[in-house]
């Protein structure tokens, strides 16, 4: 069975309006980035304002990635019949009140609630939205498809995160919760306009979709998403004063260096989804050893400002990379339970994101310096490698018996 006779079937589409469906698609991504990685730009600020030290701080980023790993399963599973359009309407619906939560929360515990909550949707959203991507399509244009989707992330890195981290130094961290709220509303009218109604499958449950969890391959991808992004999460969460401590930016050149960031995410968007298209393992294999070498040289570099800058664009388009691959296989191996396979992929990289937040303040903590982070994330680069060599290789020998 493919993975495309898996999916909800919808509307055929012009290719135009498919174009537009997608984009508001991606608009919801952009919110879901700014409010994502602007609090990482911002760490030093809510510190200071909530009077809570920086490792501390980076326990509210571990809190929004604790409610994307619950509720990605949690909503898609209880939602299994829910008319796709409707789901996704739902959850941006709830991400917006979340940000709007958060924007009143007036101290750190209650900040940690609201951002447990607000990242409550973050992995439906996703995997709802990968799903109608890569159906609208052609099958050999899934990777791209999932790769546009996905770009709002990137493009947040770029236009959302620099500007809120402007204006949360400049005007109060607090206002970027707002600015993500309006970013929500804008992504509901966009997807009631463009995404075409569709009923559920008919044979849509809950049982269905728990089927997913019975593949041994599913686990394996999300392990490497866990392991593999680790260290990605662990050098990007504290990457505020590692360029204003280590490389000796100051602190109101932030935003260029988020930007910079952003840019290597839309660029790696771009690459990951051809690379997706191309050979789905084989793009995973290539770009795990790629991230693992990338942040050794950050470790080595980051003191020298001009290196500095160019690792700080590897880095976010080594990332991107991977993620088209990540979410096509995942759709590859989970036929019959597409969405809750998908919106794990956003659990698997938030549980990277609150391990990487976690063992980053860890070494920190231990005094191994703000580059301690990368190095400790290059080997689990390499275990995340590891991890999908054996997938494949589990793959080739299932294939060689004839075992579907």
């Amino acid at each position: 069975m493919t993975t495309s006779q898996t999916l909800p079937a919808v509307k055929r589409l012009s290719p135009n309006t498919a174009a537009w469906a997608i984009f508001a698609l991606a608009v919801g991504g952009f919110g879901i980035g700014t409010t994502e990685f602007a609090m990482m730009g911002l760490l030093p600020n809510v510190a200071a304002g909530l009077g809570v030290s920086i490792p501390d701080a980076g326990h509210v980023i571990s809190a929004y990635a604790l409610g994307v790993v619950i509720g990605a399963p949690l909503l898609v599973a209880i939602s299994a019949k829910w008319p796709r359009k409707a789901l996704a309407l739902a959850l941006m619906g709830l991400f917006t009140l979340g940000n709007l939560s958060s924007f009143f929360a007036q101290d750190y515990s209650t900040l940690l609630v609201t951002r447990f909550v607000a990242g409550l949707p973050h992995g439906a959203y996703f995997g709802v939205a990968a799903v109608l991507a890569a159906s609208m399509v052609a099958p050999t244009k899934r990777g791209r498809a999932i790769a546009m989707v996905m770009m709002g992330l990137s493009v947040a890195n770029v236009l959302g995160v620099p500007l809120a981290t402007l204006v949360g130094q400049q005007f109060g961290w607090r206002l970027m919760f707002i600015m993500v709220a309006i970013i929500g509303m804008v992504t509901m009218a966009a997807i009631a306009k463009f995404i075409p109604a569709q009923k559920a499958h008919p044979d849509a449950s809950l049982r269905r979709e728990l089927s997913a969890l019975r593949r041994g391959q599913v686990w394996l991808t999300l392990l490497v998403g866990v392991v593999g992004f680790g260290g990605f999460f662990a050098v990007y969460t504290y990457v505020a004063n590692t360029m204003t401590d280590v490389a000796g930016f100051a602190a109101d050149f932030l935003p260029v260096i988020v930007g910079l960031y952003g840019l290597g995410m839309v660029a790696g968007g771009f690459v990951g989804g051809k690379l997706a298209d191309w050979s789905v393992m084989g793009s995973i294999y290539a770009v795990m050893s790629f991230i693992a070498v990338t942040l050794v040289i950050y470790a080595l570099g980051v003191h020298i400002q001009w290196l500095a800058l160019v690792m700080i664009f590897i880095i976010g388009a080594s990332g991107s990379m991977l993620v088209p691959s990540l979410q096509t296989r995942l759709l590859d191996v989970s036929p019959g339970a597409p969405t809750l396979a998908s919106s794990l992929n956003h659990s698997a990289l938030n549980m990277a994101n609150a391990l990487g937040a976690f063992v980053g303040g860890l070494v920190i903590t231990w005094g191994w310096g703000f580059t301690a982070p990368a190095l400790v994330g290059a080997v689990l680069a390499v275990l995340g490698l590891l991890i999908a060599l054996g997938s494949g290789l589990l793959d080739k020998r299932k294939a060689a018996a004839g075992i579907q």
